[in-house]
């Protein structure tokens, strides 16, 4: 039986850039054991298979794989999975805008989609899970040593701090001190293995508060040998967790906080994240995460 897919690349709104991204929109009938063939067979970060909804709190199914595991929940593939069922009819559009509630591992994941045209969109997510922080993460030393870093490069103090944080996926937030150090990071295999990999928070992201584009925040990169990417071009769950961090951090007034991040740079993907945080009471009360999609190209897997 041939399956239908298509290829999009998230946050960006070139062909190209962004977060390469393979959808099925009509999964039915593959198994989960084929689901993570077929993820390893594109080896993108992460492959969505979209299948009929199984709540009434959602209207699709959605099942994310990287080459290497299952996630519960994951940004980008969240985003280009809803355009990819614009584009194909799946989700109806009025006056170019649509909303679907998407089933996954973290219950109802909600986004809103808008067509510039039939190859670029942009859409935006509502993060089901509320920032959670996790056990406190290895001294700073260690943590600049596992990115092939000086001590000095990583920020510890009453302001900014490593913290581990999850809005349904863990990361290790790690704030460095200059758009410099962001770009010299490498991931030493030996130390993380030794202090992360088993960790609450494998999944590493280290970020500056200096940014190469006027008008962006942050600079940020993500490694993932856990998930079987070793560094990923953008990371729309990341993000999220990014939004509790930095409410907390620099304690914006009460009302919608945003924020505007590049990753991919050191990877040719350049990738445009736009986030926003309902702030009441130096709180998250809600995190959303968003940016533009162009769909790349479709065709037919043969599996039999």
């Amino acid at each position: 039986m041939p399956y239908e897919f298509w290829t999009a690349d998230v946050f960006t709104d070139r062909v190209f850039g962004g977060n390469p991204l393979t959808v099925l929109p009509d999964a039915r009938g593959l198994t989960a054991e084929r689901m993570q063939l077929v993820a390893r067979e594109f080896n993108h970060s992460e492959t969505a298979f979209v299948l009929p909804a199984e709540s009434k709190d959602h209207d699709y199914r959605v099942r994310i794989f990287t080459p290497a595991r299952e996630l519960p929940f994951a940004g980008h593939p969240t985003i280009g999975a809803a355009c990819v069922l614009a584009a194909s009819g799946r989700l109806a559009l009025k006056n170019g805008e649509g909303t679907l509630a998407f089933g996954e591992g973290v219950g109802a994941v909600k986004v809103t989609v808008r067509a510039s045209d039939n190859q670029h969109y942009w859409a935006r997510f509502t993060a089901a899970k509320l920032p959670e922080w996790g056990p406190s993460p290895p001294a700073s030393e260690i943590l600049a040593a596992m990115l092939s870093l000086s001590p000095e490069d990583v920020l510890d103090d009453a302001t900014h701090e490593p913290q581990a944080i999850s809005c349904g996926v863990p990361f290790l937030l790690v704030p460095l001190a200059s758009l410099d150090a962001v770009r010299r990071a490498r991931l030493n295999w030996e130390w993380w293995n030794q202090h992360v990999a088993r960790s609450w928070s494998p999944q590493v992201y280290p970020f500056s508060l200096h940014a190469e584009t006027p008008g962006v925040a942050i600079h940020a990169r993500m490694f993932s040998p856990w998930a079987g990417t070793e560094e990923d071009p953008a990371t729309g769950s990341a993000a999220a967790a990014l939004a509790g961090y930095l409410v907390r951090s620099q304690r914006p007034a009460d009302g919608i906080a945003r924020w505007k991040v590049e990753q991919g740079f050191e990877l040719g993907r350049h990738s445009f994240l736009e986030i926003e945080a309902d702030v009441q009471g130096g709180a998250a009360r809600e995190v959303r995460v968003g940016g533009q999609t162009v769909l790349v190209g479709r065709g037919e897997l043969t599996l039999d």
